[in-house]
């Protein structure tokens, strides 16, 4: 959606090490109206287009793909991915995913790429976004790239921007809290209530953290798991302040 930053350019860079120096890079940017809420921050979300440009340039993208719109006014026709997208960010922002379904459709019918590559920060958005293009027998292959993160291990994102310093100060007890399940996990506890509250009691540390949630599911279906066996994947959303950060990790 823009505001691109070391994140978005590992993607840039994966894609280019894909293609080859015969194939094109092609970076859609499109802040997408759909998968924002009524209480979201559609209209404040940073659009520095100048600067995004430059970014593309210098990580050898070939072209950007930036409509100006793409819904129609009586647009009516909408994507629905039921299972993997219930749960998580799905339960918590109603809408969000067939936004996000909807719109990729869209990018990937008029780009019609061979390879569409996508962060694993939105590990549900992955996950979503995988069963969307099985279901839908679409002609792409989904590449996950891993998370780019801050020195203090916070995972990169647009909303950084708007923490305080404060609250930026505390946000990486995330990471931290994700890393002390995973190194719980590697001494035996495969509980996954367990290693729940573990993160959500770590998490809990930073005063102005305000958990969404914490889950422990399965990798593929992201349905709760009773047992954490290897690969599953420990989820989380909190607040601080009005910024909502998310971040994962899986169990390896």
């Amino acid at each position: 959606m823009g505001a691109l930053h070391a994140g978005h350019t590992a993607l840039i860079d994966r894609a280019r090490r894909l293609a080859g120096s015969e194939g094109t890079v092609i970076v859609s940017i499109f802040v997408n109206p759909t998968q924002f809420g009524p209480k979201e921050d559609f209209s404040r979300y940073p659009r520095p287009f100048a600067a995004d440009r430059a970014l593309c340039t210098a990580h050898r993208a070939d072209a950007i793909f930036a409509p100006g719109a793409l819904y129609e006014a009586d647009h009516s026709t909408w994507v629905d991915e039921e299972t993997v997208s219930a749960p998580l960010c799905g339960a918590a922002r109603p809408g969000h995913f067939r936004g996000v379904c909807t719109v990729v459709l869209k990018l990937l019918n008029i780009v019609r790429p061979d390879t569409a590559i996508f962060g694993l920060k939105d590990y549900q958005q992955c996950a979503v976004i995988r069963r969307m293009v099985r279901d839908l027998n679409l002609p792409v292959r989904i590449v996950a790239a891993p998370t780019v993160r801050e020195r203090d291990g916070l995972a990169l994102s647009s909303r950084n921007a708007y923490l305080s310093p404060e609250e930026r100060a505390q946000a990486p007890v995330i990471r931290q809290a994700l890393l002390a399940a995973q190194a719980a996990w590697r001494r035996g506890v495969r509980g996954g209530e367990k290693l729940r509250r573990l993160v959500w009691q770590t998490i809990s540390t930073a005063p102005l953290a305000r958990i969404d949630y914490v889950e422990v599911v399965d990798a593929a279906s992201l349905t709760p798991v009773v047992e954490a066996t290897r690969g599953a994947t420990i989820a989380v959303a909190a607040f601080f302040g009005a910024t909502r950060l998310i971040d994962n990790i899986q169990l390896r």
